[in-house]
C-alpha cells in the first residue's frame, strides 16, 4: 500500500495496491537500457505476436472509419459473439445472450467495477492468497472485510474446500476464484468447483470465475467453468479477455459475463469510467473468437514445453522445488531453502543475473518464500535464465 504524505491526497489512496510486475519491468527495461540482457519473466505477456487474421480485421476496421464512441457496454456484434464462444467454449445448458456480456479495455477495469457494483464497505469478501493484486487493491479500497484463504503447495495450489467451508456464512458476499491460477499455475478440478457451487447456494453468495486463462491449459481433461455446473449460471461472474490466447495484451481489451441485471449496473460503472472500448479493437476481438483457432493450440502447445523445460531446470537447481502448472503460463518455486524474502532474492536475480521475475509475496502473504517466473519466454531465453539462476543463487545473501 501507498504511504501518503501530502495533505492533498485522499486518505483512500493508503488503501490502494499496486501491481508489482510492471515495477519490475520498468526497471528491468532502465537494465536493458544499458546494454545487459535481461530476461523478461516478471511479466504475464506471451512473447507471440497476435495472429495475423486478428490484427487484419482490426486495420481493415480502423481504415473503414471505425473510430468513433461505441456504446459502454460494447458493440452489439461483439457481445453476441463472446456470448456465443461462452456458450459453446463452457458447455453451458443454457445459452447466454449479449444481455449478459459487458467489455472493457482489459480485465483490469472490469474486475474494479464488479467489485465496485457488488461491495458495501463492511462486506465480506474472500479470494485465495497468493492471487492477482487487483482483487486485493479494489476490494481493500471498496473497505470490504477482505478474507484470503492461503493456497496450498501440497495440494499443487489448489485451495483447502474445508478451510473455505469454515470461513463462508450468510455474511459472504462474494468469492473469487481463478483457475488456471496466477501466480501458481494451479488449476481447480471438477470435484472442487462442485464444492464450491454447494457452498455458493447454501449460503446465497456470488462467485467472480476469472477465466482469463482457461485457454491456457494442460490437463487432459477438459476445462470445466463453475457456470456450467446446475444452479451457478444465475449466481457467476466470469471474467475473460484476450490478452492471454490471442497475445493482444496491448491491445487492451477483456469482458465479463454475468446476470442481466447486474450486467446493467457494471456498465454503468463503465460509463462512468472509461466510456467506451476502441470501435477497431472490438473487431478485432470477433476476428479472435470466430477466426481460426490454430494460432491459440499452437501458442500452447509452446507455453507446454517451456513449462516442462522451466520446472526441470529449476528443481535440478539445489535448494529449489517447483510443482508443475496444470494452467496458466508461471511457474512459482520455493526458494524458502535460501530466503523467506522472495522480494529481495527477485532483486538480486534482476540486478545480478538479468533475470526479471516476481517476488511471490507480491501476491499476497502466502506467497512469501517464492518467485513467480513467467515462461511466456523464448526455450533459449529460459535456458539462459537457468543457467544464470544456478550460477548467481550462491553469492545470494539473505
Amino acid at each position: 500500500m501507498l504511504a501518503v504524505h501530502d495533505k492533498r491526497i485522499a486518505d483512500s489512496i493508503s488503501r490502494l495496491g499496486a501491481e508489482n510486475a510492471f515495477q519490475v519491468l520498468a526497471r528491468a527495461k532502465e537494465i536493458e537500457a544499458t546494454g545487459r540482457r535481461v530476461v523478461h519473466m516478471e511479466i504475464g505477456e506471451p512473447d507471440f505476436d497476435t495472429p495475423e487474421h486478428i490484427k487484419k480485421a482490426a486495420i481493415e476496421s480502423l481504415m473503414g472509419h471505425d473510430t468513433h464512441y461505441t456504446p459502454s457496454a460494447g458493440i452489439m456484434e461483439l457481445r453476441e459473439t463472446v456470448a456465443d464462444y461462452a456458450t459453446r467454449f463452457r458447455k453451458m445448458p443454457e445459452p447466454y445472450t449479449a444481455a449478459n456480456v459487458t467489455v472493457a479495455p482489459g480485465a483490469k477495469p472490469i474486475i474494479w467495477n464488479i467489485l465496485s457494483a457488488i461491495l458495501n464497505p463492511g462486506d465480506d469478501f474472500i479470494y485465495f492468497d497468493p492471487a492477482y493484486p487487483a482483487y486485493g487493491s479494489a476490494s481493500t479500497y471498496l473497505q470490504a472485510n477482505v478474507i484470503r484463504i492461503p493456497l496450498r503447495e501440497k495440494l499443487n495450489w489448489r485451495m483447502d474446500l474445508d478451510e473455505l467451508a469454515s470461513r463462508v456464512s450468510s455474511k459472504t458476499k462474494a468469492i473469487v476464484i481463478n483457475s488456471p491460477h496466477n501466480p501458481t499455475g494451479g488449476v481447480l478440478l471438477r470435484s472442487d468447483l462442485e464444492r464450491i457451487a454447494e457452498l455458493a447456494q447454501k449460503h446465497d453468495f456470488l462467485v467472480i470465475a476469472d477465466e482469463i486463462y482457461s485457454r491456457n491449459f494442460y490437463l487432459d481433461t477438459e476445462f470445466v467453468s463453475i457456470a456450467s455446473l446446475p444452479g451457478m449460471k444465475e449466481r457467476t461472474i466470469i471474467v475473460d479477455g484476450f490478452s492471454k490466447a490471442y497475445a493482444m495484451t496491448g491491445w487492451r481489451l477483456g469482458y465479463a459475463i454475468m446476470p442481466e441485471e447486474l450486467c446493467k449496473v457494471v456498465t454503468l460503472f463503465n460509463n462512468n469510467t472509461f466510456s467506451c472500448v476502441t470501435s477497431f479493437v472490438q473487431k478485432a476481438g470477433i476476428a479472435a473468437l470466430t477466426g481460426p483457432d490454430a494460432p491459440v493450440v499452437e501458442m500452447n502447445e509452446m507455453f507446454r514445453k517451456r513449462r516442462d523445460k522451466i520446472v526441470s531446470g529449476l528443481n535440478a537447481i539445489p535448494g529449489l522445488s517447483c510443482t508443475t502448472p496444470e494452467g496458466a503460463f508461471y511457474a512459482f518455486p520455493n526458494v524458502q531453502q535460501y530466503t523467506h524474502d522472495d522480494k529481495a532474492l527477485a532483486n538480486f536475480l534482476l540486478e545480478q543475473a538479468g533475470v526479471a521475475c516476481g517476488g511471490g509475496s507480491s501476491f499476497g502473504p502466502a506467497g512469501a518464500g517464492y518467485l513467480r517466473f513467467s515462461y511466456a519466454a523464448s526455450l533459449d531465453d529460459i535456458d539462459y535464465a537457468l543457467a544464470q539462476i544456478r550460477e548467481m543463487l550462491p553469492k545470494f545473501k539473505a
